[in-house]
């Protein structure tokens, strides 16, 4: 049994009248210790679960938030759309653009190094908030959810509310931090927008997740978000799964899950389902066929796309890609990765 299944249960017995009263206690200390107009920053995308974190604090908590975003590598229209009628809703937002060429750098060495496809983009989305916080004076940044719990992974920080820049690059950015930085070839002013503040900077400033004092829930904050802040759902189902209404920001998240399905065997789909499930909205049988129709698909001519994005040939990048495939659950015939396992 997975740790995100294991967490599905466990949540049925935490004492979330107990959690909404931390929250309440790191919220009054933020409004008391701001030196600035904004007592927390809140990374958005414009998407559902940024969107529902900022109008939750800013409705039902009284806070006054600075939402903070970062221009994706590949932006899509769509997620413009959602971002505009985020901000149209009633926020205060800082969009944060960084030299592209310097995003595509970090990419390619986040997709060589780790096989992390947006991997340059990850870490500003984690250091760029930090900094704003530290230089303006804002006490907290309140992320959405702890995906390591939520979704299966390191459980280390269930049960504590806040935590710290160490282990954002430790389990975030899954250890590579340093080592990607140090491939990029790039100087260190260069490096700025993803440096963290040092530890002293960051002293006065917490760090949390909305998803510890409240039950995660993706299609609630969506429906919160579409009704209250504008989102717009894509017209047809995402690339590689059956939903149609998360993660519509840019395009190369599409690699990032083909990826995923390559290195685990667990795509988009795959994700999806389990997320419906331990929700009570599908059953396994129904997630299995839906996994089945979707998981691991990239559309023709993806490759070719996002050749171009990092500026490699297609072959470069799929040879790229090919060094993380795991091959004890994958062959290779004819060019294409096919499962050696059968889904039950």
């Amino acid at each position: 049994m997975c740790s995100a299944c294991q967490w599905a249960e466990e949540k049925k017995t935490l004492d979330w009248d107990a959690r909404a009263a931390e929250l309440d206690v790191l919220l009054d200390k933020a409004r008391a210790e701001t030196k600035s107009g904004y007592d927390c920053i809140v990374p958005v995308s414009g998407g559902k679960d940024g969107s529902y974190v900022a109008y939750k604090l800013k409705h039902e908590k009284g806070m006054n938030p600075l939402c903070v975003t970062i221009t994706p590598p590949t932006p899509t229209s769509l997620g413009r759309k959602n971002l505009e009628a985020f901000m149209a809703s009633g926020f205060d937002l800082l969009s944060f653009d960084i030299d592209p060429e310097k995003l595509r750098i970090l990419n390619l060495a986040g997709l060589e190094e780790m096989g992390f496809p947006y991997y340059g983009w990850l870490v500003a989305i984690q250091a760029l908030p930090l900094r704003i916080a530290s230089s303006m004076g804002i006490p907290l940044v309140v992320y959405g959810e702890d995906g390591e719990v939520e979704y299966g992974g390191d459980p280390e920080n269930k049960h504590r509310a806040v935590y710290t820049a160490e282990y954002m690059k430790r389990v975030y950015l899954e250890g590579g931090y340093s080592a990607v930085l140090q491939k990029s070839g790039m100087s260190p002013q260069e490096l700025t927008p993803f440096e963290f503040p040092e530890d002293d900077q960051l002293a006065d400033v917490s760090i949390t997740h909305w998803s510890y004092f409240e039950n995660w829930d993706p299609y609630r904050n969506y429906l919160v978000a579409k009704e209250k802040c504008g989102l717009i759902d894509a017209e047809d189902t995402n690339e590689g799964t059956f939903t149609n209404f998360a993660q519509n920001d840019q395009e190369i998240y599409a690699l990032h899950t083909y990826l995923m399905y390559l290195k685990f065997g667990f795509g988009r789909a795959n994700q999806d389902a389990c997320i419906e499930i331990r929700r009570g909205a599908l059953t396994r049988e129904q997630g299995l066929n839906l996994v089945r129709i979707y998981d691991g698909k990239l559309a023709e001519g993806a490759l070719e796309k996002f050749a171009g994005y990092y500026g490699v040939t297609t072959e470069n990048l799929r040879n790229i890609i090919d060094r993380w495939a795991n091959t004890e659950l994958f062959e290779q015939r004819e060019g294409q990765w096919i499962p050696r396992f059968a889904l039950s």
